[in-house]
């Protein structure tokens, strides 16, 4: 790769990795309107390793405080049953029960991606499938911004909403960001906690795809380039962090509708590719 494309798609991964305007159909673009060469596993394992970093690094309180809740609960390692953990949680201690309920949301996508990953990958990565959930999705968003109310509480039923939702994201050009954003401000909640949660949630998403491409990268041979990782991984992290730090920032003065409206318009710029 040369620096512009190392840079283009550094930050291209990082400013939509997080904002509801789904980062894999901006990944096509640059695969139909230029010669680049692909960029490879270790590039790919390098700039979602930034990401990742970002969002942990601006939810860092939030984590420390959900890692102290857990160290000092010793129910945890199996001293009484999960129902009674999870009654004790919800009623003495938010930071714990902030963690089973990432966890609970968690796990169909994890489920259902392990069984579907080769179907998704060789059937649904085509272009007309992204241009058509870029803009099905984009207009699901626009009408649930319309439904955002003043509940900043996320529930137990709006976790395992949230999380069958984020099943959705599966699908190439849907969005997990916009996708359980959608569903958390269709069940009630405030769009700074519809995100919140969702950017929490994408931790474990991202880590666990980042787990899948570091053992594929451990399969595969050859030598890699050091410099140009590191510099996609940093580049990744600054603007992944920059895009959650300003979309929060500015959510509830401009809400969805600008990601709506770009993400209709790229819709239809993949759909013009098509023809």
């Amino acid at each position: 790769m040369d620096w512009l494309q190392i840079v283009f798609l550094s930050l291209l991964q990082g400013l939509t990795e997080f904002l509801p305007v789904s980062s894999s159909a901006h990944l096509v673009l640059p695969a139909q309107l230029t010669n680049w060469p692909d960029q490879g596993l270790a590039f790919d394992v390098a700039v979602h390793f930034g990401t990742l970093i970002a969002v942990l690094a601006y939810f860092r309180s939030d984590l420390l405080n959900m890692l102290w809740a857990v160290s000092r609960s010793p129910s945890l390692i199996g001293i009484v049953g999960w129902r009674t953990v999870i009654r004790q949680t919800a009623a003495h201690d938010r930071d714990l029960d902030l963690v089973f309920k990432l966890a609970i949301a968690t796990l169909p996508v994890v489920i259902v991606g392990f069984a579907s990953k080769d179907f998704i990958e060789t059937q649904l990565r085509t272009i007309p499938v992204i241009a058509t959930t870029t803009m099905l999705f984009g207009a699901l968003l626009w009408y649930a911004d319309r439904r955002s109310s003043s509940r900043s509480i996320v529930e137990w039923r709006d976790a395992l909403w949230i999380g069958f939702a984020q099943i959705l994201a599966l699908i190439p050009g849907t969005s997990r960001s916009g996708i359980t954003i959608t569903v958390a401000l269709l069940i009630g909640l405030n769009r700074v906690s519809a995100a919140r949660f969702s950017f929490l949630l994408s931790i474990p998403a991202i880590a666990g795809a980042q787990l899948l491409l570091t053992k594929d990268l451990v399969a595969t041979e050859g030598s890699v380039n050091l410099l140009p990782i590191l510099v996609g991984a940093l580049i990744a992290f600054a603007s992944a962090y920059a895009s959650i730090h300003f979309f929060i920032r500015l959510l509830d003065r401009f809400g969805m509708t600008p990601y709506v409206v770009y993400r209709l318009l790229l819709g239809t710029v993949l759909w013009l590719l098509i023809w």
